[in-house]
């Protein structure tokens, strides 16, 4: 089918004497003499208005067609003399692919709470709120890619059925090909319990240890049964793993690659983050700017307990060394001390994961955290534990079985070398870039207890 997209028409830059425009109907008004049809393909979040003249084949192929039909116009791209508009198509012909009900059709023209659309999330990206969302998804998930390509990273698939629990939470969904009732692991598909992978972390490891840069970027997945607007249960993420590399490096890549996702944002996505902007979060475009104003704060976790303590907040959850920072003292940090995103680093070992690396304190491991505005959390990762015995004492501390991290434990024998890593969630980055506080919002399809419907 030839047509032009509405992004590209608009951008025309003389008058064309036939242009073929496709797209849904946003509003449809009519006069005496002729209707005003304005039309949205998603290519972008200005719509193109069709003037359809009465008496008219393109009338006649118009129909009924009203919001929420998709149609195809022919017709002459002129210029508008309309307010804030440059071109308009005034159409020949028209074609009706598909009718919507107006009684039925739940997209009207009236603003539609979040809670609704979400009801409704196989039709929500045809709104202006969502369809820019998924724009900036794409446009943010292309900045991830260009970012680790110019930093000489190779992107690698790890696999989404996993044997092992990353994280040591236990927090994983299992897969069985069993039948029902059937409980004799032996005779499952893998002949043991299989689950899907809440990290590509440790194949990533491996991967670097070879290929030197690598990254993996795609869904993992948490049976956390929690209903709260940053979680999901799936989910995507970013989590790049540097050989000879330590804490240092990491700290500066994601610095970089956050910077990189917001410059990329800022100039490719203008239009659809003034949206956010003008109706979801005031400030939200001057806030990215001021990110990339000057570097990222950094301060050890040890300092960050005793800004906290000294800054006469009365937070839900008190603060002391060797407690696992909440959202609200990231989003204090943040927000109100620093005013800018900030890099916490050397948390304490009791409540970190048994791969990050120990510090000759013996108190604290080569972790550190991005924190950023009205997110807190943005980035998790540390320097991993490169020596054999320290690691296989951190397992068994931790009530883990050795034998299930045999290959792990062997990158560690044979050419261990200094390594470093980090997790980016890909949702709370875009939550970062569009000011939407809900985690359901930023994902197409968004999978949380008991939500399994589309």
């Amino acid at each position: 089918m030839q047509r032009t997209l509405i992004v590209n028409a608009l951008a025309a830059e003389a008058p064309q004497r036939q242009i073929t425009v496709c797209g849904w109907i946003r509003t449809r008004r009519d006069a005496k003499d002729f209707s005003f049809v304005e039309i949205n393909d998603g290519s972008c979040l200005t719509n193109m208005q069709c003037i359809v003249d009465a008496g008219t084949a393109a009338h006649e192929g118009l129909g009924d067609a009203n919001t929420g039909a998709s149609v195809a116009v022919t017709g002459e791209l002129v210029a508008s003399p309309g307010k804030g508009q440059k071109w308009e198509v005034r159409a020949g012909s028209i074609r009706v692919f598909g009718l919507a009900d107006p009684e039925s059709f739940p997209l009207q023209k009236k603003r539609h709470s979040d809670e609704f659309l979400r009801g409704i999330a196989h039709l929500r990206m045809r709104t202006n709120k969502y369809g820019a969302a998924f724009r900036i998804r794409s446009e943010a998930a292309r900045a991830v890619h260009d970012y680790f390509h110019s930093q000489h990273f190779s992107w690698v698939h790890t696999p989404i059925l996993t044997g092992s629990d990353c994280e040591g939470a236990g927090e994983m969904f299992r897969v069985t090909a069993l039948p029902a009732g059937e409980k004799d692991l032996s005779r499952d598909f893998f002949g043991r319990q299989a689950n899907l992978t809440v990290s590509g972390q440790l194949e990533a490891e491996a991967l670097a240890l070879g290929l030197g840069r690598v990254y993996t970027f795609g869904p993992t997945f948490r049976a956390e049964n929690s209903n709260t607007p940053r979680h999901a249960a799936e989910f995507w993420m970013i989590e790049p793993e540097m050989a000879f590399a330590e804490l240092e490096d990491i700290m500066e890549l994601g610095e970089g690659l956050t910077r990189h996702v917001v410059d990329h944002a800022l100039t490719r996505c203008e239009s659809d983050l003034k949206l956010f902007d003008n109706f979801v979060d005031k400030g939200l475009i001057e806030r990215l700017k001021g990110m990339l104003a000057q570097p990222f704060a950094r301060v050890s976790y040890r300092d960050a307990i005793h800004i906290l303590e000294d800054s006469g907040k009365d937070f839900t959850f008190p603060v002391a060394f060797g407690v696992d920072l909440q959202t609200e003292h990231e989003r204090f940090l943040a927000e109100e001390h620093f005013r800018r995103p900030v890099i916490v680093y050397d948390y304490p070992r009791e409540i970190k994961a048994f791969y990050m690396r120990g510090n000759d304190d013996g108190e604290t491991v080569a972790a550190m955290d991005v924190l950023v505005p009205r997110i807190g959390e943005l980035i998790g990762g540390s320097q991993r534990e490169e020596r054999l015995d320290k690691l296989l004492a951190r397992i068994a501390e931790m009530g883990q079985k050795p034998e299930d991290y045999w290959w792990y434990l062997d990158l560690r024998r044979f050419g261990s070398v200094p390594h470093a890593g980090f997790g980016m969630g890909f949702e709370r980055l875009l939550m970062m870039l569009t000011g939407i506080t809900n985690i359901r919002d930023v994902i197409p399809f968004p999978r949380t207890p008991g939500s399994l419907e589309f």
